[in-house]
Parts: C-alpha cells; structure tokens; sequence
C-alpha cells in the first residue's frame, strides 16, 4: 500500500489488535514505533523480530498512557510520526453503582483521554509535513453499549466524538482521521476468558463462543486481528484519502442489529 518512508506509532502493541495493526503496517512498508507500559528484554525483542522480518526500522518506547506527560512525551520520544494509532486500552465490568472510582478513572485515561493527547502532540507534526494518519480504535461500544460496561462505552463513543473533531479540524491539511470499531476479536486476552466462561455456563468451548462470545455478532465468527489491521493499512492508503471523520465497523454486523 506504499507507506515507505512513514512512520507509524502505535499505541498498545506489543500484542492483540495493537501488535496486528503494527504487523499489517509494517507489511504495507511503515517504519513502527512500538508502545506498552512494560519495558522488558521481550519488548524490544519484538520490535527487533519485526524489524527483521518486514526490512523496516523498529523502536520500543515505555510510556504509561494513564499519565497525560508520559502519553504526550511519547510523540517525541518517536521524532514525530506520520501514522498515529491509538489502540491502548483496558476493561473492567462491574454495575454503576458498584464501579471502583479508580478504574472509572484508569479507563477513561487509557482508553480515551491519552488518544487525547498523543493527538495533540502529534498533529504539529504532521501538519508541518502536510499528510497524517490518526486512526483511533473505537468499539462495537462506541456505537452500542451493554450492560456492567459504562466505563469502557463511556470511553468508546468519546473516543468517536474525538475522531470526528479532529478530522474536522485538519480538514485541507492532507491529515485524516477516522475510528475503527472491532466486535469480538480472538486475541489472547479473549481467549483466556473461554475456560473461565466454560466454567461458569457449564458450556463447551463451542458453545461458549457461539451462544455467549458471539450471541450479539451475526456472522458468528470473531473478527482476526489481521482484519483490523488491514482496515488501518487502508485508511493510511491513498484510497482512503477522502474518508475522515468516520467510524468503520469490523464487527461481523453487530452493529446492524
């Protein structure tokens, strides 16, 4: 998709949609700039593998996206970026009236306010080069909600709200903007959660994923991280240069219903 000589600084990437989004544009010719709030031998040996299997140059840079100045800093740490991805994000189910203040707060850090100010950051940027890419990773819950969630969909429909503001206000710059929203996606973290759910359903795998996993996603398949990241590839391509400000659901039709 011709996207040599830019740099892609994806938020929350050393696994799941983070590390498929990084991987796709990597493959499309992307330099990468890999994040998470851990700083290991095994992080920066993954910018390293994917250095040597896609000929790009890779870095890993610690930043803890719960804090405004390490999330702003991060942009400069990177030298700038072209292609700005905010996937960092956490969860916690729990009734309103039940949800620990504290995880209220660390979700909507993680999950909207950082997309926030990585933006900020990066758009001098990008408008000084006069061609940018944000794209911001929503939720079937930026559109929808369900129940124990209201932090998560809290900071999933802002993070919508934010996407379309910003592509409003770099309109004619050359710098788009847009929101992905996954449904169900087979990541590690979801598929620890099919014994758990197994248990408690007193279920098979097989039914825990068609009758609970995917009771709400009509294809009745998971979405694969390789989907979401070609959709990021896509609206970095110059096919997507008049799509901003929009949302585009990977969700195998979940938010049709």
């Amino acid at each position: 998709m011709g996207l040599q000589g830019k740099t892609a600084l994806v938020t929350g990437s050393t696994s799941g949609i983070g590390l498929g989004i990084a991987r796709e544009l990597a493959r499309a010719g992307a330099d990468l700039v890999l994040n998470s709030f851990t700083d290991s031998a095994e992080d920066h040996a993954l910018a390293d593998q994917l250095a040597a299997e896609f000929g790009i140059r890779t870095r890993y840079i610690r930043a803890d996206m719960s804090k405004a100045e390490e999330a702003r800093a991060l942009v400069g740490l990177a030298g700038g970026c072209d292609i700005l991805v905010n996937n960092a994000g956490i969860q916690y189910v729990a009734p309103i009236d039940e949800f620990p203040t504290e995880r209220w707060d660390s979700i909507i850090a993680i999950n909207l306010t950082s997309a926030f100010h990585t933006t900020a950051a990066a758009l001098p940027g990008m408008r000084a080069k006069g061609w940018g890419r944000v794209v911001n990773i929503s939720s079937a819950h930026g559109l929808t909600a369900s129940p124990f969630k209201s932090a998560y969909v809290a900071a999933k429909h802002g993070i919508i709200g934010l996407s379309k503001t910003t592509a409003l206000e770099v309109a004619g710059q050359g710098i788009t903007c847009n929101a992905i929203c996954p449904g169900y996606v087979l990541t590690p973290i979801v598929e620890k959660q099919i014994p758990d759910q197994m248990k408690v359903h007193d279920m098979s795998r097989e039914e825990v994923i068609r009758k609970v996993m995917l009771a709400r996603q009509p294809s009745g398949d998971f979405a694969t991280v390789e989907q979401v990241g070609g959709t990021a590839a896509f609206l970095c391509s110059a096919a997507a240069d008049q799509i901003t400000g929009t949302v585009i659901s990977v969700d195998g039709g979940w938010t049709a219903l």
